[in-house]
């Protein structure tokens, strides 16, 4: 037989196979009814075989076959699990709370854009900051990439995404994960195993095996063996890095190679991101910038950033977000016109709340100034939620003064209490720590549920945070403001001066945001000097027991600034104070 004729029946036979796999994957083709129990041999052959299949189909390209095959060899959970990651992540919370309504996340959701190619490297400067810079960027500089494209390169296993607060990392997350249960993207993953950071902390003291860990949080693999864990594609996800309360101790942790072996919470994820637990799963890790560094970048193989929304995705996001398309176009011409207001919503947590301001005050009757800076947008995004509560609860729009100013200090308290600590969620004893009854926390997330969530988490436990880091910074001055001109008491000195001016006040705030290397104390300046203003005050009289600053505070604090600004500061400082004026 001749060389031809061999290389044509060798062609003929991979084609009446291919026919044949086609046949036998179709949706059509019946499925056995119960599989023969094997024998461990077997078993081990018939592994062996599959991934032989599998490696010849994708080097045929045929991908598609591959993940049928796959598909319908692998044991029933893999259908369990998409059936609870679907219905758990079809809905999205925006901006609301678990006791308040949700949105179907395919109706809402707007692209978001995403960068590869950064360096991991951590950066502490104030996140409005790295806004405002990122603003000034030439797009030129960066390669936009897809969520869902994250591990088609087959030599990256671990992703690092970072992102300033409410810029869409969770969501992102939450959208690829409804594409893969929904069978629209990367189905060449067996299991997907989402596992926030602020869950993980709560088993944080006990030791378990990953075994364990993951039947805790997944009761749906329970029927899985040890040896499975080996053989299928998986992708963890560890959302919100900066929400660890793990130390991640990489030097020193003990080296693990064994999905029974128990260790610590902190132990396992070590060992997985290093390599040494499931080399070949894949790893998918979120973060702030400023705790990016918690993970050594040799473990880290791609580097992306969500940026948030372009200009386009901005209008489309808003259009979206807003029914009524007169108001929307009413809505976006206002956000342009303020450039503070138009960079920062390139942040969708802030682009939601612009929007919730925005669209009633431009559709109702609503009587007052249209908000063009930070502070006024705050300051009605309270006021607003205020009436909501009222309505909810009364059914008229007069608050009773005393409890709204009650539950607005309180989480005014925590808000600062954890600001200063560096914290966006809290738990039980952080509440109680700042004098919140956790018995009642229900009056503070149920009567504000647009500002304080109380979320049951995916698994376990209950966490609580503010809906977006700026929402903490606004409360945070407010509770500031509020106990020097109730009660001349300074919290940024912590101490009281009986004669203390308002104008000593503000200059102790510029004193102290300055002496912050990492700027987290910026936007709370900003808020700060923007309620010392009366227009401000006048919006929150309800709240405030008493208004007013003397004629001269204001042209004495601006001089102070000035005399800041003529000293040496870093650039970053510098912008931020000519912000202030």
């Amino acid at each position: 037989m001749s060389n031809q004729e061999l290389q044509h029946k060798v062609i003929s036979l991979v084609k009446n196979q291919l026919k044949r796999f086609k046949k036998v994957l179709s949706p059509d083709f019946p499925a056995c009814s119960e599989r023969e129990v094997e024998g461990e041999v077997d078993q081990t052959v018939r592994e062996g075989t599959l991934q032989i299949a599998l490696h010849i189909l994708r080097n045929m390209n045929q991908t598609d076959l591959a993940s049928t095959l796959q598909t319908k060899l692998a044991p029933a959970c893999h259908q369990k699990i998409k059936s609870t990651l679907k219905k758990k992540f079809q809905r999205i919370n925006e901006g609301i709370s678990y006791h308040g309504g949700s949105t179907i996340l395919n109706e809402i959701y707007t692209e978001l854009y995403i960068t590869e190619g950064g360096s991991g490297e951590v950066n502490n400067e104030h996140e409005v900051r790295q806004i405002e810079t990122a603003s000034r960027r030439p797009a030129t500089q960066e390669r936009p990439i897809n969520c869902n494209d994250l591990f088609k390169d087959t030599a990256v296993r671990t992703v690092l995404t970072n992102g300033v607060a409410g810029i869409g990392k969770t969501v992102s997350v939450q959208k690829f994960l409804l594409d893969w249960a929904e069978g629209k993207a990367n189905q060449d993953i067996l299991f997907i195993y989402p596992l926030p950071f602020r869950e993980l902390n709560s088993v944080k003291s006990r030791k378990l095996s990953l075994v364990d860990l993951l039947r805790l949080f997944f009761t749906d693999i329970k029927q899985l063996k040890p040896a499975d864990y080996y053989q299928y594609k998986v992708l963890f996800i560890f959302d919100g890095l900066d929400e660890s309360r793990l130390p991640l101790d990489f030097q020193n942790n003990e080296s693990l190679s064994d999905v029974t072996q128990s260790a610590s919470v902190d132990v396992l994820l070590t060992n997985l991101i290093k390599g040494n637990l499931l080399p070949s799963a894949l790893l998918w890790i979120t973060s702030r910038p400023a705790a990016c560094g918690q993970i050594p970048p040799e473990y880290v193989d791609q580097v992306t950033e969500v940026r948030g929304f372009s200009d386009p995705q901005k209008e489309e996001y808003l259009r979206k977000r807003i029914s009524d398309q007169s108001v929307a176009n009413r809505v976006i011409t206002h956000m342009k016109s303020s450039r503070s207001l138009y960079i920062m919503c390139q942040i969708p947590a802030f682009c939601w709340i612009a929007a919730t301001v925005l669209e009633r005050m431009l559709s109702e009757a609503e009587s007052g100034e249209i908000p063009k800076t930070l502070t006024q947008m705050f300051t009605q995004f309270l006021i607003f939620q205020m009436k909501h509560k009222d309505q909810k609860y009364h059914g008229k729009c007069d608050t009773d003064p005393g409890q709204t100013r009650e539950i607005i200090l309180a989480l005014g308290k925590l808000a600062f209490q954890q600001l200063e600590k560096g914290n966006l969620i809290f738990y039980e004893g952080d509440l109680r720590e700042c004098g919140i009854d956790v018995r009642e926390v229900s009056v503070y997330s149920g009567g504000c549920t647009q500002i304080f969530r109380e979320e049951l988490g995916l698994h376990l436990g209950k966490v609580f945070s503010f809906v977006h880091l700026s929402v903490q910074e606004f409360l945070a001055a407010l509770f500031v403001f509020f106990s020097f001109i109730s009660q001349n008491r300074n919290v940024l000195e912590h101490q009281t001066h009986s004669k203390s001016t308002v104008t000593d006040f503000l200059k102790s705030a510029v004193d102290r945001a300055l002496q912050s290397e990492n700027g987290h104390l910026d936007l709370f300046l900003r808020f700060l000097l923007g309620l010392s203003l009366e227009s401000n005050q006048t919006l929150l009289r309800g709240l405030l027991t008493q208004t007013g600053s003397p004629s001269n505070c204001r042209e004495e604090t601006v001089e102070y600034i000035k005399e800041k600004l003529r000293e040496n500061l870093s650039p970053e400082k510098y912008i931020n104070l000519f912000y202030c004026l």
